[in-house]
């Protein structure tokens, strides 16, 4: 491009003019600013009048400043112009380009046109040239392609003749030309494959056949198995070019062979019948040992290590019989044997050293990863039901032996004795080994069982025990109606004092090792109870013989004669002479309330007011005739076996020495050592007492009786029992009550 051409395009700025363009804002402050600062700098400068002169001067020099400053300017502006004006410049230049190259562009995209349209007319070539190549490729296949349909029929042949490797290897022969023809024809797949996905298929079903089988083939053909173990192995290696799904056959292999070992051994639902539980269980204990020897030495040789045989089989065959024992516990109740059976078997003999605890089997059987072959629940449950069921029996078995003992009651004959000559039943014994026995069993299952079945006993025997007590009231009752008179009625009541002894001595057997003996506490109150309410029967029974003896007593005919009181103790001598076939400690206890018995009816008839004494000769002979029956009853208690420190007929001698005393002023004395002695005697006892000596006025009995009020209160004696208490006096009359008195 020539100058005049450059100088045409540059833009022309009319000379003299100043830069174009509007005022900034900033400038016309700027402007402001300067002129501000002039105004001050020359109102400092001319404030004074001498500095006027040199005013010229000023004048000049900001002139050359103005003129230096505008030529700066002036140069800057112009600089700016001429960048200005190349850039416009090459503005041009590159618009000129672009047009150039827009219209290049253009002809090529015509170009390109032409060449799709020519494509187009390629295409039917392209596709004539693919089908030569797939002919071409067909042609060379042809001989193969045409052997498949029989290669096919071979290999289903050798599948049915479980020649397995054959088989696999002719099958890897066809998939290999499935895969060389799959590529050059361009993914289509040739009818005469189709085949072959049934082919794999029954050649993976024969495999697992085979491994479901591991068990008796190791032992009868185990090339078989190896076969098949090596075809899933190899299979899982390979890895096939088309886009087919993983056969994963080692997978399925490992399947197998669990499948298999739990279908033979739990394949079939477990339909027992009662009882039969425990030939099942006996069965498996000798045939799981047995497949796990087969395992480690038949099996294991016939796999690759990692199957890690040993451990299959012992974990597939744990998993599936507790599989199979959840089952059987999801459906009818089991029966007590049943239960106990399979707590014994699940928790001491699988895990004993006939199996699984066996030292044949080695670390690689990895026993400590099984889990328990029941749960707590189950064998809550099982306990829970044997237990009920049990207690159930046990209440009928206590109950029949308890209704055989009842029926003996009504015999002919006296109670059986032992060797000792007490008397003797063996149902203390059989209620003892019942619940003993049921004891022990459980021993051998578990310490929880074993609780269970304590506390389950010691509930039984209570309940036993109060049948027990209300069947000696109903044998009482009947008797005493005369609805069933027994011919023996007390001795078959001393014979159950001494099954009560024989329950009491032996019932320590059903408390638990390491349990405190409080847990018999309500066995022992049942016990207590009874032995109270068989005494409380046999006292009743002497008390019907001995009461219309007492009737005649005291009297006149008591003071003179001793037949009253001897007719009472042949009476007392012959009832208690079968108290010597009961065993101590109950027949101390017995001939205790026997004799206290007796010494109350007496006291009894002594509180009647049957007999006053006339003067001091009967009171003496009422004071011997004391003396005498109290020495009379302590001799027939020796007699019979009595300890004298427990004997109650001391009473009477104090009662002697309170007829006896020849002065009525010192009946204060008396009567307050008769409260020492007797804490329990009543002003109405002290009364009926005076009534009988016959010869206390009406302020001297007041003054006895102030003395059990004014005496020293007596101390309690241990052991002492109740007496005076226990005998009803009579109402005395109002003159002789005192006036704080219980009958004022």
């Amino acid at each position: 491009m020539d100058s005049a051409t450059k100088d045409e395009m540059q833009p022309s700025i009319p000379p003299g003019s100043s830069c174009p363009g509007p005022e900034w804002p900033e400038q016309e402050r700027a402007e402001q600013l300067a002129r501000g600062a002039a105004l001050k700098w020359a109102s400092g400068i001319f404030y004074r009048p001498e500095q006027l002169a040199r005013l010229s001067q000023y004048r000049s020099r900001e002139v050359q400043r103005t003129c230096s400053l505008e030529a700066r300017i002036k140069s800057v502006v112009q600089s700016y112009l001429e960048g200005v004006k190349i850039g416009v410049w090459q503005l041009a230049q590159a618009s000129e380009a672009l047009q150039a190259a827009r219209e290049a562009l253009g002809q090529a995209h015509g170009l390109l046109q032409g060449l799709a349209e020519a494509t187009q007319t390629l295409k039917p070539l392209r596709e004539q040239v693919a089908q030569h190549k797939q002919l071409q490729v067909l042609s060379q296949l042809l001989p193969r392609l045409w052997a498949v349909p029989a290669a096919v029929a071979h290999t289903r042949t050798l599948i049915d003749a479980q020649q397995l490797l054959e088989a696999y290897a002719c099958l890897r022969e066809l998939e290999q030309l499935q895969e060389e023809t799959w590529a050059p024809l361009g993914g289509l797949e040739l009818p005469v494959f189709e085949a072959l996905g049934p082919l794999a298929e029954a050649l993976g079903q024969a495999m697992e056949v085979a491994a479901g089988a591991a068990g008796q083939l190791a032992r009868e053909d185990p090339a078989l198995l190896v076969a098949a173990v090596r075809i899933a192995e190899v299979d899982a290696g390979y890895t096939p070019s088309l886009e087919l799904t993983p056969r994963d056959w080692r997978q399925r292999c490992l399947q197998a062979l669990q499948e298999g070992l739990e279908r033979t051994h739990f394949g079939t639902p477990l339909l027992l019948e009662p009882g039969a539980l425990k030939g099942w269980l006996e069965a498996l204990r000798v045939a799981l040992p047995a497949e796990l020897a087969t395992a480690e030495a038949l099996v294991a040789p016939c796999c690759p290590p990692h199957y890690k045989v040993v451990q299959l089989w012992t974990h597939t065959l744990h998993h599936g019989l507790r599989r199979c024992l959840q089952q059987l516990l999801e459906g009818p109740e089991l029966g007590a044997s049943d239960a106990f059976t399979l707590l014994h078997w699940a928790l001491h003999v699988y895990q004993g050293p006939e199996m699984m605890g066996s030292l044949e089997l080695g670390p690689e059987a990895d026993v400590s990863q099984l889990e328990p072959l029941l749960t707590l629940e189950n064998i809550e449950q099982l306990e829970a039901t044997f237990v009920a069921q049990i207690q159930a029996n046990v209440a009928q078995w206590l109950q029949n032996a308890l209704d055989g003992e009842v029926a003996e009651w009504n015999r002919e004959q006296e109670p059986g004795t032992d060797s000792s000559g007490f008397y003797h039943s063996p149902m203390p014994a059989i209620v003892l080994q019942i619940l003993e026995e049921n004891i022990r069993v459980t021993s051998l299952v578990s310490e929880s069982l074993q609780q269970r079945m304590h506390a389950m006993a010691l509930s039984e025997l209570g309940t036993f025990l109060r049948s027990f007590s209300d069947a000696l009231i109903r044998f009482s009752r009947d008797h005493v109606r005369g609805e069933a008179m027994a011919p023996h009625y007390v001795p078959y009541l001393l014979a159950t004092l001494n099954h009560q002894s024989a329950l009491s001595s032996s019932v320590s057997v059903l408390l638990p090792d390491g349990v405190a003996s409080g847990a018999l506490a309500p066995v022992e109150a049942a016990l207590d109870e009874l032995q109270r309410r068989i005494c409380r029967l046999v006292l009743e029974a002497l008390l019907a013989e001995l009461q219309p003896l007492f009737t005649a007593l005291p009297s006149r005919r008591w003071l003179s004669s001793p037949e009253l009181l001897d007719d009472v103790c042949k009476r007392t001598a012959r009832f208690c002479q079968d108290f010597r076939r009961v065993r101590n400690p109950a027949v101390q206890l017995l001939l205790a309330e026997a004799e206290r018995t007796v010494v109350l009816q007496y006291l009894r008839a002594l509180m009647q007011g049957r007999l006053v004494c006339r003067g001091a000769d009967e009171r003496t002979r009422a004071a011997e005739r004391l003396q005498h029956d109290a020495a009379q009853l302590r001799e027939l208690f020796l007699g019979l076996g009595l300890e004298e420190s427990v004997q109650c007929a001391p009473v009477l001698l104090a009662l002697r020495d309170l007829l006896n005393l020849r002065d009525p002023m010192l009946l204060g004395l008396e009567v307050a050592g008769l409260r020492q002695k007797f804490p329990d005697v009543s002003e109405d006892h002290v009364s009926a007492l005076l009534d009988l000596r016959g010869d206390v006025s009406r302020e001297q009995r007041l003054a006895a009786l102030s003395s059990l009020q004014a005496g020293p209160q007596p101390s309690p004696a241990a052991g002492r029992r109740a007496l005076f208490s226990l005998v009803p006096a009579p109402t005395p009359t109002l003159s002789s009550c005192l006036p704080s008195g219980p009958c004022a």
